[in-house]
């Protein structure tokens, strides 16, 4: 190792002597370079690291790549399994020279090897890894093969057999060498990654065989493959999922596991019989998906507060409550990273486990064993906790015993499928747990609904049309709340799907104070103590909705589409 680059990490305190000793010790026996022992052993972060070794070295640091785009030559020279073995990702090109983003600083000769596949010099851009994985993603999906030609010859091979071909775990972005009806199969689940879409549908017809991918809550028609290659297609999806492929005729359920890059994604996958064949829906679930902090998912003001001083209870019990995709785990996941510590003993238990939180314990619900939600949450108590996430408050049974846990000092965390927060109130009352029970234990209800965010790329202003107007003014919203009178809308970009990027919430919380206490003893009905809450000043999920469109980050429709039971 350089003593250069050593004393730097000395000089400007990032590495004590002992530390820069100790790991040039152990690269010395293992032979791992010393950027990544530094970040390996937790002593810098990748971008720290990287950005110290740019400094030493004299090279650039960049932390994001996302408007980076990759030139068609480099795509076509260097194959994806190299620049994803090595990190390697061309960011831009003039006079012969290619700029090459890497996160291995001292690891060179790869660069050589770039450097004789482009035939040109290479000058290397330092950027964090998951920066370069994202971009080697989107670079390459332009490689994906159309239908036509993942079917070309297949005509006189035996359809059904060419299904059995699986490899754990596999790359979607590994497509070489593959099956025809693998690599369509791979093709649409590659796609549909590439997209951000949280389910693929495989719906049969009589005269076709239609793909649909769900993408920010809307479904939308993509690829439409023969109808003749149907059975193949759908019994290679039940060969990943390990389900009975002669089975037609009752419903099957089945789960899988395959890689999108450095990223695993779990799949589960479900097929009814229809009357023109097998009807099969996959559930994406990413693995690799980050985290978001409560700042993140669309938290504002009054509900923000609210939420954040309810999770610091010691007890008590919080529901969030909205329909199924409307973002509740995400919230709840949100909330323990928050207040996770190592002071703190957080068990969950899920159906399924969609997040993998460090220091937490997560339990997978299994009915066929017998491991229930009710069941358990009654193990849980035996495992000293001091904070639970039940994934679904579905019955009586669970319901009770999480009240329970809630008045005996426990700080409990759920769901519920209700239209509003008011709305789980009676919901408890209804499955028969006692008004004095849920007045004692319950510390807050939140609902929510996702909505689609405009995207930044592709926004710009109009003027709203007689229609915009009248749907305007279902949301309470003259023109002049609007800047200069417009709305704002997205044209449609390369970067987003139609005009919409990501999607964010829109929130309703109800804390339980004294007067829904004594309402909840009462047996006020849910609009009763809405109305009541809306009076005292709580927000309701239009209002907040109504707060997004005039910051300019949604539109008037996707409020409405999303809050049609709420007229507050």
């Amino acid at each position: 190792m350089s003593n250069k680059i050593t004393d730097y990490f000395v000089t400007e305190g990032l590495l004590s002597n002992e530390q820069v000793d100790e790991l040039v010790r152990i690269e010395g026996e293992t032979g791992q370079g010393l950027d990544h022992l530094i970040v390996k052993r937790g002593l810098l972060s990748e971008e720290d690291t990287l950005q110290a070794f740019g400094e030493a070295l004299h090279l650039q640091f960049v932390e994001q790549l996302e408007r980076e785009s990759v030139s068609d030559a480099f795509v076509q020279r260097v194959p994806v399994q190299f620049a994803r073995n090595y990190n390697l990702i061309g960011i831009g090109e003039a006079d012969g020279l290619y700029r090459v983003a890497t996160c291995s600083p001292l690891d060179l000769h790869p660069l050589d090897e770039l450097a004789l596949m482009l035939d040109s010099e290479v000058e290397p851009v330092l950027a964090p890894r998951i920066a370069i994985t994202g971009l080697i993603d989107k670079a390459y999906k332009r490689q994906s093969d159309a239908i036509d030609d993942a079917l070309e010859g297949v005509e006189d091979e035996d359809l059904v057999s060419l299904t059995s071909q699986i490899d754990e775990s596999e790359d979607l972005l590994d497509m070489a060498n593959k099956g025809p009806i693998v690599k369509l199969v791979n093709m649409i689940l590659f796609q549909a990654l590439k997209m951000r879409a949280s389910d693929v549908h495989i719906q049969p017809y009589e005269d076709k065989l239609q793909i649909r991918y769900r993408i920010d809550g809307i479904l939308y028609n993509m690829e439409s493959p023969p109808k003749k290659f149907q059975d193949a297609i759908l019994s290679r999806i039940k060969v990943m999922g390990k389900m009975d492929i002669a089975e037609r005729r009752l419903p099957q359920d089945g789960r899988t596991t395959t890689r999108f890059g450095n990223n695993e994604v779990d799949i589960r996958i479900s097929s009814v019989p229809t009357s023109d064949g097998e009807r099969i829906v996959m559930r994406l679930l990413d693995k690799g998906a980050r985290l978001y902090d409560l700042d993140e998912i669309g938290l504002t003001g009054q509900s923000a507060a609210a939420f954040a001083d309810s999770i610091l209870c010691s007890h008590g019990i919080i529901f969030v409550t909205g329909p199924t995709g409307s973002g509740k785990t995400t919230t709840l996941y949100s909330a323990l990273k928050r207040i996770d510590s190592s002071e703190t003993n957080i068990i969950t238990i899920e159906d399924p486990i969609e997040y993998h939180l460090n220091g937490i314990s997560q339990i997978q619900v299994n009915a066929k064993k017998g491991l229930t939600f009710a069941a358990g949450l009654r193990s849980l108590l035996r495992q000293d906790p001091d904070v639970m996430m039940v994934g679904e408050v579905r019955d009586e049974e669970t319901a009770r015993i999480a009240i329970q846990s809630a008045l005996t000092g426990h700080l409990v965390f759920s769901t519920l499928h209700t239209n509003d927060a008011a709305g789980a109130v009676s919901r408890l009352l209804d499955i028969g747990i006692e008004p004095y029970l849920v007045a004692s234990s319950l510390v807050l209800v939140m609902a929510q609904r996702l909505v689609r965010l405009i995207c930044p790329d592709c926004q710009g202003p109009y003027e709203p049309s007689t229609t915009d107007l009248q749907r305007m003014k279902l949301l309470g919203i003259e023109p002049d709340m609007m800047p200069e009178g417009k709305l704002i809308r997205g044209t449609g970009c390369d970067n987003c799907f139609n005009g919409f990027m990501g999607r964010t919430g829109i929130y309703e919380t109800l804390p339980v104070d004294e007067v829904v206490r004594a309402q909840i003893m009462d047996r006020e009905g849910a609009a009763t103590i809405k109305k009541s809450a809306v009076e005292r000043g709580h927000n309701t999920l239009r209002r907040d909705g109504v707060e997004k469109v005039k910051q300019g980050i949604t539109t008037v429709d996707e409020v409405l589409r999303v809050t049609q039971m709420d007229v507050l």
